[in-house]
């Protein structure tokens, strides 16, 4: 394959044709996220659709192309995310059988997501490639139709019917920061951002974890693997059809750390009071991550998903606290004598820091048997309060170290 077979007219086909089955979701600007970041941010809340993702346009999109025959069959997918979800939706809404394959590692929680609306969910393998493989099986074995999470022309013209409305609502922009997994959902969004009549900036991002696309668009060979929060977009191998439009549409492609991932869902849920998940605020990470490349323009942002574990979401607020100062963990060494700890309390009443949690330990240390360690949690105003309390201990002789994370 040497020519996208994506037009902006097929893009515009799937709008009509999904047009009232998904959510036209909002277009807001950010004006908090604009002063932070020095650019004009835009944010498209597909986290708003039905099951939180826009994978619901793609999904649908190939739904409604079906013969008679492929709909009484029922169509097949491996996958054990959004695209499972929407698929399972759209076809059980329209009387199409869905099965979808997930690997056995597969946490119940999304398995039981999937089968709420509808999914006929079939366990396979220990991994995503063993699942998959069997999808196929299955497809040759019932004559199912298989509907791919992204590698699929229909599928990315769904997905791009979220430029068509992003750019409506918000005409003026040069420059549109999409998350990469597969590659669907940028395929879609640039094809319309380079057929409008002053073409727009494409900039895509992945997890560093995952730089596939990123591998195959600037002839790397970065190693791929890893526990990223962006698991929607942790993908191994892009699309061969999607990778073709990004090396022909795409501008550039930029990868973020974690540290960054996190930031971005943390803000999001701070000042836009919305929930997004890690591949959700690719987009934003970028551009925490890269402010020279992007401060003065207008970027439109896609929160492509906000499906995120609430305990990981919990961990991820918590962690942004640390980072910012707000939360820490002091170690502080003293000598076993009676009010010892009462004297270091005082010292925190001083300084107004909240203690959440204290851990006495005599025991096992590596001190003598009159020496203790105390590990206090601990919240603050901000990193100055913080700072300020720890000079004043070190001060007075106590040995005090912070827990720091990367």
């Amino acid at each position: 394959m040497t020519e996208p077979t994506l037009t902006l007219a097929d893009i515009e086909a799937a709008a009509q044709r999904i047009a009232g089955a998904v959510v036209r979701t909002p277009t807001m600007y950010s004006q908090t996220l604009s002063k932070i970041t020095g650019a004009q941010i835009w944010l498209k809340f597909e986290n708003l659709q039905f099951t939180a993702a826009y994978k619901e346009r793609g999904a649908l999109n190939a739904l409604l192309q079906l013969t008679d025959e492929q709909r009484a069959r029922g169509v097949i997918a491996a996958s054990a995310g959004n695209h499972s979800q929407g698929l399972s939706y759209h076809g059980t809404r329209l009387g199409v059988p869905v099965t979808i394959v997930m690997p056995r590692t597969t946490p119940v929680v999304k398995v039981m997501q999937t089968e709420a609306v509808g999914g006929n969910v079939v366990l396979e393998g220990e991994t995503f490639d063993e699942a998959s493989a069997h999808a196929r099986t299955l497809e040759q074995e019932l004559g199912l139709t298989f509907v791919h999470p992204f590698d699929d022309p229909k599928v990315a013209a769904g997905q791009g019917t979220a430029a068509l409305e992003l750019f409506a609502d918000a005409p003026d922009l040069d420059c549109i920061v999409v998350p990469i997994g597969g590659g669907g959902l940028i395929s879609g969004m640039a094809t319309v951002a380079k057929a409008m009549p002053d073409p727009i900036e494409v900039i895509g991002v992945e997890a560093q974890l995952f730089p596939s696309s990123y591998n195959a668009f600037k002839g790397e060979d970065l190693p791929s693997g890893g526990d990223t929060l962006a698991e929607g977009i942790a993908v191994k191998q892009p699309g061969k059809f999607t990778q073709v439009v990004i090396n022909r549409l795409v501008d550039d492609i930029v990868l973020v750390d974690e540290p960054h991932l996190e930031e971005a869902v943390s803000l999001l849920l701070q000042i836009e009071k919305t929930v997004v998940e890690g591949a959700g605020a690719a987009g934003l990470a970028a551009i925490l991550s890269y402010p020279e490349r992007f401060r003065g323009k207008r970027i439109g942002l896609v929160l492509c998903g906000g499906n995120i574990d609430t305990r990981l979401l919990a961990n991820v607020l918590l962690r942004d606290l640390a980072r910012s100062g707000r939360l820490a963990r002091l170690q502080i060494t003293l000598q076993d004598r009676p009010g010892a700890l009462f004297k270091v309390m005082r010292e925190f009443d001083a300084h107004s820091v909240n203690i959440i949690e204290i851990y006495h330990q005599r025991i096992f240390t590596n001190l003598p048997a009159k020496g203790l360690v105390t590990d206090i949690e601990c919240e603050a105003r901000d990193k100055a309060q913080l700072d300020a309390l720890v000079q004043a201990l070190t001060a007075k002789g106590y040995a005090v170290s912070q827990a720091e994370l990367n």
